[in-house]
């Protein structure tokens, strides 16, 4: 079976725009409090040097790490984290930007690592690109690559809606952008094994269009109750 065309187009449009896009968003971080206060739960949540280790310190994913700079601050707040990526534009950033830190070219569709191996997985605003019919199964590939007591930390636009973008970040793209209604991705984390623990749902600032939301969940143990 060929490689999708909506995976296709997001890889080409992000290896367009790679430069342009880390220059446009470089710092944005530090003007946003409530996702740092997030990004910091989940790395006490999976062992950053907190105090409540829902699962054994370990190493972490971000999965649609774009040019790594959520990546990099996770390991700022004490994570052992990689980055992974769609496109090698991107990864490229990344590397350059981070020499320090890991990242690799590879698709959210089939992860290239290994069964429970990680403690944490963080996909920051990279499930808007996905059809919605594509998130099942990248939900299950989530779930098998988390330890049991694993956190996942999913960030997307709240909605129900499809945007078709031919103009971004200065330059001419095709590909989809996805609003996602939160009760629905967190009903599909449900059907992948996943408990949700936590969920949020913003007001837009500055440039944004709508709410944007985020997702707390867990892998739980064999023994924890369904």
């Amino acid at each position: 079976m060929g490689e999708p065309n909506w995976l296709r187009e997001t890889r080409a449009a992000y290896d367009e725009v790679a430069v342009d896009y880390a220059r446009l968003v470089h710092g944005e971080l530090a003007r946003k409090p409530l996702e740092r206060a997030l990004l910091a739960t989940f790395a006490e949540l999976v062992g950053g040097g907190g105090t409540t280790r829902a699962a054994a310190s370990g190493p972490v994913v971000e999965v649609g790490c774009g040019t790594g700079r959520v990546t990099a601050h996770l390991r700022g707040l004490g994570l052992d984290v990689a980055g992974l990526d769609l496109s090698p534009g991107m990864v490229a950033v990344a590397r350059e930007s981070w020499p320090g830190l890991r990242f690799a070219v590879a698709s959210m569709t089939a992860l290239p690592l290994p069964d429970g191996g990680l403690a944490g997985l963080v996909a920051w605003y990279s499930i808007i690109h996905l059809p919605p019919a594509a998130l099942p199964a990248v939900f299950a590939e989530f779930h098998r690559v988390l330890a049991p007591g694993g956190e996942l930390l999913l960030a997307f636009k709240a909605g129900d809606r499809r945007i078709r973008l031919e103009q971004a970040y200065g330059h001419t793209v095709s590909y989809d952008v996805h609003w996602l209604p939160p009760d629905r991705i967190a009903a599909q984390l449900a059907a992948a094994g996943f408990a949700v623990h936590a969920r949020l749902v913003r007001e837009p600032e500055d440039y944004e269009r709508g709410p944007q939301a985020y997702l707390l969940a867990r892998r739980p143990h064999d023994a924890d109750p369904a």
